[in-house]
């Protein structure tokens, strides 16, 4: 939920109906720009009946606890999208009660290699033969739906299907999406933390009900340093979905606590993040393997040599 709404009881609403490409594109810098206890936002397709406007079938919903700078969200929407995006949105009211299910209409099971992440209301869809791993969808980017977590999820289908690692870690875990792919695909143990304590507390949950709470028990830390993280170690499959800034800092504890030969999943990364990042785990003796790039994101599955 939503932290901080107003007293009237009523969030804010920000609307947007377009292509395909544009809606990733402003669901993504809003996801970026703003504080996940603040706004979430939703993209998703339109069904037929609502398919009123030329441009395509898409629409882009953010709710936020308080009212939004109108100017300072078109401009930036215009300098993402485009200035005819920043003219299209519309600005409006919702019932506090209805904003979680408004964002979650609509809002289908998204799949990356035998990975389904899904919400309640698309259980059932989840096919034999595939892991589900089940989140409230009110935040894209936590959700699978978000570039970066569905590329994350593929390059752990590519790695599962040449090795099994013992040790596996995930720095800033979220939702904890991830981890919880990951115990469900080994059915062990995966550490993981996060700076942010509602994170922690909401992965802990999604853990549990996922059915994997006995090897899913998020931590809070600053990088690496709680306890528990460093006893665990050294790993042999780290993930890390952040922001490129963290990535560069963290790259010696990250090394660090790898074994040689460790597979590193990086995420969170535009392209112009790539090579920095790059240079920065290069330093520590960590290699690029493959690059897997989902709606302007990048995600890299580095290893450790040396």
């Amino acid at each position: 939920m939503l932290e901080g709404l107003p007293p009237n009881n009523a969030a804010h609403v920000v609307r947007l109906s377009c292509d395909e490409a544009t809606a990733r594109v402003v669901s993504d810098v809003i996801i970026e720009s703003f504080d996940p206890a603040d706004a979430a936002v939703a993209a998703f397709e339109e069904a037929p009946s609502t398919r009123d406007w030329k441009g395509g079938p898409w629409l882009v919903e953010a709710y936020f606890g308080a009212r939004p700078d109108e100017a300072a969200l078109r401009a930036l929407v215009a300098g993402a999208a485009g200035e005819d995006a920043a003219a299209a949105l519309s600005f409006g009211r919702v019932e506090a009660r209805d904003w979680v299910a408004s964002s979650l209409e609509g809002l289908k099971p998204v799949r990356a290699g035998r990975f389904v992440v899904h919400g309640a209301h698309s259980r059932g869809e989840v096919r034999g033969n595939e892991i589900g791993v089940e989140v409230e969808a009110a935040l894209a980017f936590g959700t699978g739906h978000h570039g970066t977590t569905r590329g994350c999820l593929t390059l752990l289908d590519r790695i599962a299907r040449r090795r099994r690692p013992r040790a596996i870690l995930d720095v800033g875990t979220g939702t904890g999406v991830l981890a919880i792919a990951a115990a469900k695909l080994w059915r062990r143990r995966v550490e993981c933390c996060d700076i942010d304590p509602v994170a922690v507390s909401t992965a802990a949950a999604n853990a549990r009900d996922n059915g994997v709470g006995q090897w899913v028990e998020p931590v809070e830390s600053v990088g690496l340093a709680h306890p528990a993280l460093r006893r665990a170690g050294p790993y042999e499959l780290v993930f890390a979905n952040i922001l490129a800034r963290p990535l560069r800092a963290l790259a010696p504890q990250i090394a660090e606590a790898s074994v040689f030969g460790a597979d590193l999943v990086l995420s969170g990364l535009l392209a112009r993040d790539v090579p920095g990042v790059l240079a920065a785990y290069r330093a520590q003796g960590v290699v690029l393997q493959s690059r897997l790039d989902l709606d302007g994101w990048a995600s890299l599955l580095l290893q450790k040599r040396r």
